[in-house]
């Protein structure tokens, strides 16, 4: 799973899931003007997060303005949130992106089918919502501005108009015939198709017991994937994002994601939090204003101007890593979605030679490197077969705003294994960025931002950053199970 770009879906991959029709993801923003905060969690177990039950007095409509808390969970690759979706509800487990807008899904007991994902079979989080069971389960329509978004690379209209809408009640946007099917690509090859759906979502209040009911929310019941196993709730700014139809663009999120050692814990979630509560009384933050990108205007990039290895001087970046060119490539894209975080070469060939350069006291593994493909594995002593501090050299990133982000240990280079004979291999997790000259110049990926609090304050436009106990800030919040 990564960044969700607006590439045309081909036609082998949709002849492959059995589509007929070509369709496009969006890239339209859409003005909210909601008044409400959230406080969402997520949480690292693979087991099944239920819903509190509250009575009808505990049921707050979206007019009324309170604080909502869920659990987000880790796993391998991602963070999870939990989508209460339907009457009643089926508790759904989908990745929490910040490189998408659109929120999807798996659909059919028997029927959804995702192709090239064997690793995932008979994978407990793989859980599907079936419309049928919910009474409040309806198909979006031609005359929903949702319907026109999600075909909106092209004519918006075009695939209403094969379904039989007529020119008048197109531009009324009064057409009631079904939503056609969609396709949304993703930058690294995924492939979803469906149909937009709409139907209840349930959030949870910050107080025990509160739950506020979002209707009509909408999102892609998807039938057919080809390596996306696992639905998504998208976080990007666009019509379709959780942000935008919940009514926060004009305010913003935050999340802390918990450290990798948490990962399949039951007992613990990384707090996410959205709303006003999630941007105020954060004058303690650096924040690096957002980058407008032509090519993708709903994602979150930020410039990077450095990086520091250790004691040593500033590394400058290339500047593809704080601007765009004219076709709107460059940038750092902030994205969730994304575990390691890439670099373009050769900025990434020559981070690698100063940290060989600043690291002779540990021996390579390279056999570790050939195995795993990662690029630069230590073999470290464990006396007794117990982790102690390392001597990684820290890595710094410097970037706009004169704002400096020390990466929390154990966020670059962590352990493959346990250790075994008094020492254990600890591998650099950062990438080299593929396709560099198109789209994003490198991403910031989810992995790096462990033990972060990372805010997005949407009205002003900025990211802000600060190293902090994930774990406690999760035990303060009530996300802890002791």
């Amino acid at each position: 799973m990564a960044k969700a770009y607006s590439n045309i879906a081909t036609i082998i991959l949709l002849f492959l899931l059995s589509m007929s029709l070509r369709f496009h993801q969006t890239l339209a923003t859409q003005k909210n003007n909601g008044k409400h905060s959230l406080v969402l969690g997520l949480t690292n177990s693979r087991a099944s997060l239920l819903i509190p039950s509250a009575s009808k007095s505990s049921i707050k409509e979206p007019s009324e303005t309170l604080d909502m808390m869920e659990p987000l969970r880790e796993v391998r690759d991602g963070y999870l949130i939990s989508l209460n979706i339907g009457t009643p509800t089926q508790v759904i487990q989908v990745y929490m992106d910040t490189g998408s807008d659109l929120t999807w899904v798996p659909c059919g007991n028997l029927s959804f089918d995702c192709m090239d994902c064997d690793d995932y079979r008979n994978n407990k989080l793989m859980s599907n919502f079936s419309p049928s069971r919910s009474s409040s389960s309806c198909r979006d329509t031609c005359a929903s501005s949702f319907c026109l978004n999600i075909h909106s690379s092209d004519n918006p209209f075009d695939p209403c108009t094969m379904s039989g809408c007529s020119l008048s009640t197109l531009l009324k946007s009064t057409c009631s015939r079904p939503c056609p099917s969609f396709a949304y690509t993703y930058g690294e090859g995924g492939l979803v198709t469906g149909i937009l759906t709409r139907d209840t979502l349930k959030v949870h209040g910050s107080s025990p017991g509160i739950i506020r009911e979002i209707p009509k929310f909408c999102f892609g019941c998807v039938g057919s994937t080809y390596r996306e196993p696992i639905g998504i709730a998208g976080f990007g700014r666009g019509a379709l994002s959780v942000p935008s139809q919940l009514g926060f663009l004009q305010k913003g999120f935050s999340h802390c994601f918990l450290a990798f050692k948490y990962a399949n814990d039951p007992n613990i979630s990384s707090p996410l939090v959205i709303g006003d509560v999630a941007i105020s009384s954060k004058d303690n933050l650096q924040f690096t204003p957002m980058l407008k990108s032509p090519m993708y205007p709903n994602y979150y990039y930020i410039g990077l101007e450095a990086i520091t290895i250790g004691n040593s001087s500033l590394t400058e970046v290339p500047l593809s890593l704080r601007e765009f060119d004219s076709q709107g490539n460059g940038g750092l894209l902030v994205d969730s979605g994304t575990t390691y975080t890439h670099l373009p070469e050769p900025f990434y060939s020559q981070l690698l030679s100063i940290l060989q350069s600043t690291i002779s006291y540990y021996p390579r593994a390279k056999e570790v490197e050939e195995r795993t493909g990662f690029d630069l594995c230590y073999r470290v002593p464990c006396p007794n077969n117990t982790f102690t501090d390392d001597l990684f050299p820290s890595i710094t990133f410097h970037f706009l705003n004169n704002v400096s982000l020390v990466l929390p240990q154990g966020n670059h280079f962590y352990a493959m294994s346990a250790p075994s004979n008094s020492s254990a291999v600890k591998c650099l997790l950062f990438q080299s960025m593929d396709d560099g000259d198109y789209g994003p110049s490198g991403v910031f990926g989810s992995f790096q931002q462990q033990n972060v609090e990372v805010v997005y304050d949407l009205g002003k436009e900025r990211i802000g950053f600060q190293p902090m106990d994930c774990a406690s800030t999760a035990s303060a919040q009530g996300l802890h199970k002791k």
